[in-house]
């Protein structure tokens, strides 16, 4: 049935919003945003024909709302509704109103959703369409010999709702905190358990269906580097199926076939699976091979076992259009309208890597970062596009000015490579990461540029303990070494001192800091974000800048916002950024550091007891452990935050007394609001 589709509205907010806009724009359709409060002068409401407030600030008081997001359809004359992901994307009664209401929903059919929105009864229908699958467990049914297993939200993924259990003694935590998780993401406690495969692959098949019973396999994708069960670089093809080879690829597209088609899929979607490089031996894989799982595959090629199938497009799904030049929300769009897919199934050639660059702390627990982004420069040869030829495409829903709340996800942005090959798709995105400008949040940058660059990343070995092997505290150091941070300190120093003389009423022939006969060093201190002190030094003599702790450097020029130095002959330009709240950034070509300055004279009202245990987020406090006076330990969890739809755990920083226990459950928090206060034995 041919459906005429003039005006679309996004049922979603941020870089997948605008990423939907941008492909209607070029097909000639309207578009339409929907808000919530918060994000009332976000870039996807600016990119928006026109926008509809839906009022609220959370989740559940605007983008969750089927009838809200109808309304504001009808009231902009949208004719389509594309749902993007997360949110209601996979909401099949959702699904069902906007048709019911007169509007083309572009996405599955309403059943397929259903099966596969619960995630148990969409293995027990893949299992019945000979999908190789792993065992569901009870979780009120696990024994010793289960572990490890994972609890997943029956109802989700992003990694909410999930835990890994080792020890039998910590499931009963596990559950009940992966229900909450579940419950606060989904709406949906339910939560199940299955074998815990501790060195996997994740990969997936992107698939494109039609009403006309065409199916495509669109390539796959390789996801496996995560964390906290949430991908963080994705790619496209997968190091693991090329190593292995084209048998492996094609069983994987013939299940990913045979999964959408058993349940009569319509438009775009992705099967997942978890693979299992193999022992490089002959035969098949039972059940007893695969630690519960079901299916047969030749151990030789790479086992793979059924997870989830997403109803929906994927964050990661730029890494399929690059690398085979195919626009997947225009065909989601085509496919929604009523047109046939052709029979030949797009090539993908060359490969394509994606990192998701978040506001988070890799060092600090993956701490996420809530705040106003101040500078955001990424340079890109496209946005939310294809690439004609090797290059970086970014798909960003902020920019500089954004304000990043603790009500939605913390992503800032996708940064896609394209090239001939994967060592050049990972260099071209590592440099354009490293030269990035992105102030005002602490970021992951650092870490995906130091993944992207490390040895084992470039041999393709990056199975799901990536993190954990590599470690984090290689991966999530900074780029800049101690060197770096010093000489960048002095160039922060430097500016001020040239931003102050330029401001100042009275302006001499002499620079400020001058003296006829060598006097003391001036001095300026920060610290940086990971709480270090660092003192630049300096004075100006006869002979210029004089700067005691840089061997062999000298200053050739010094202006507010850039400071040339060489060091033994190389030249060096450093960008410096400063705001009003003391915050510095310096940039140079392949790293940067953000400063904050200390004051010389400091309030002591501002000053915190010592022993106090500071919010380092802002959230909500769903769960208190610790009662004045307990006497605890270094390590040991006193109370929860609920942050970005994430649980937080706050620990105690060293063993004492609780002195003082400052919030109650259901309490919210900002940065830096005394949670408690800890004093020694």
């Amino acid at each position: 049935m041919t459906k005429t589709i003039t005006s679309v509205l996004v049922a979603n907010r941020g870089e997948i919003a605008c990423r939907v806009f941008t492909t209607c724009k070029a097909m000639g359709l309207g578009t339409v945003a929907v808000y919530s409060d918060p994000d009332a002068d976000a870039p996807h409401v600016r990119m928006a024909d026109s926008a509809v407030a839906l009022r609220g600030s959370t989740s559940a008081q605007t983008y969750l709302r089927p009838e809200k997001i109808i309304a504001a359809a009808r009231a902009a004359g949208a004719d389509a509704i594309h749902p993007g992901y997360g949110f209601l994307s996979e909401n099949a009664d959702f699904a069902r109103a906007v048709v019911a209401a007169g509007l083309v929903w572009i996405g599955p059919p309403a059943d397929a959703i259903t099966a596969m929105g619960s995630k148990v009864n969409a293995k027990e229908l893949m299992a019945k369409a000979g999908v190789p699958v792993l065992t569901d467990i009870d979780p009120d049914a696990v024994t010793e010999s289960d572990l490890p297993l994972l609890i997943k939200a029956s109802a989700g993924g992003g990694g909410r709702g999930m835990r890994v259990v080792r020890e039998l003694a910590e499931l009963g935590d596990a559950v009940a905190a992966a229900r909450r998780e579940a419950e606060s993401a989904f709406g949906d406690p339910t939560v199940f358990c299955e074998p815990y495969i501790e060195r996997g692959h994740h990969i997936e098949v992107q698939v494109m269906a039609d009403e006309h019973g065409v199916v495509w396999a669109v390539g796959e994708r390789e996801c496996s580097i995560q964390r906290r069960h949430q991908k963080v670089i994705e790619e496209a093809p997968a190091p693991l199926v090329e190593r292995i080879g084209p048998n492996m690829r094609e069983r994987l597209y013939d299940a990913a076939r045979q999964a959408v088609s058993s349940i009569g899929y319509r438009g775009a979607g992705t099967v997942e699976f978890l693979a299992d490089a193999g022992s490089g031996a002959s035969g098949s894989n039972d059940a007893d091979a695969g630690s519960g799982a079901s299916g047969s595959n030749d151990a030789d090629a790479g086992k793979f076992f059924f997870l989830e199938t997403n109803t929906r497009l994927q964050v990661e799904h730029p890494v399929t259009e690059l690398t085979t030049g195919i626009d997947l929300v225009a065909w989601q769009i085509r496919v929604a309208e009523g047109e046939a897919l052709p029979v030949e199934e797009p090539v993908a050639s060359g490969h394509s890597i994606e990192v998701r660059l978040y506001a988070e702390d890799p060092a600090n627990d993956w701490q996420p970062q809530s705040g106003t982004v101040t500078a955001f420069d990424l340079p890109a040869d496209a946005h939310f596009e294809s690439l004609a030829r090797p290059g970086i495409r970014v798909d960003a829903g902020i920019a500089a000015g954004s304000e990043i709340s603790t009500f939605y996800d913390p992503m800032l942005a996708k940064v896609i490579s394209w090239a001939p090959t994967r060592d050049r798709a990972a260099a071209m995105l590592a440099r354009t990461l490293a030269d990035a400008k992105i102030h005002g949040l602490v970021t992951n940058r650092d870490m995906l540029v130091r993944t992207l660059r490390d040895e084992t990343f470039l041999s393709g070995d990056t199975d799901t303990a990536y993190l954990d092997t590599v470690g984090l505290d290689v991966l999530a150091a900074p780029l800049a070494s101690a060197g770096d941070v010093e000489a960048a300190a002095v160039a922060a120093a430097l500016a001020q001192s040239a931003a102050n003389r330029s401001a100042a009423r009275v302006a001499g022939s002499l620079p400020s800091g001058w003296r006829n006969i060598a006097s003391g060093y001036q001095q300026k201190t920060y610290t940086t974000a990971a709480g270090d002190e660092v003192v630049a030094r300096y004075r100006i003599g006869r002979a210029g800048i004089e700067l005691p702790d840089l061997d062999d450097a000298v200053v050739c020029s010094v202006a507010a916002e850039e400071v040339v130095m060489a060091t033994a002959g190389v030249t060096r330009r450093y960008a410096v950024t400063a705001a009003e709240n003391g915050a510095v950034n310096v940039d140079w070509p392949g790293a940067s550091v953000a400063f904050t300055r200390v004051p010389r004279y400091i309030d002591p009202a501002a000053q915190t007891r010592p022993g106090s245990l500071l919010a380092p987020m802002p959230g909500s406090v769903i769960r208190v452990a610790a009662a004045e006076g307990d006497t605890v330990t270094a390590g040991q969890p006193l109370l929860w935050l609920e942050a970005m739809k994430m649980e937080h755990t706050i620990s105690a920083p060293s063993d004492g007394v609780v002195s003082v226990v400052a919030v109650e459950a259901g309490r919210q928090v900002s940065v830096g609001d005394v949670l408690a206060v800890i004093t020694d034995l």
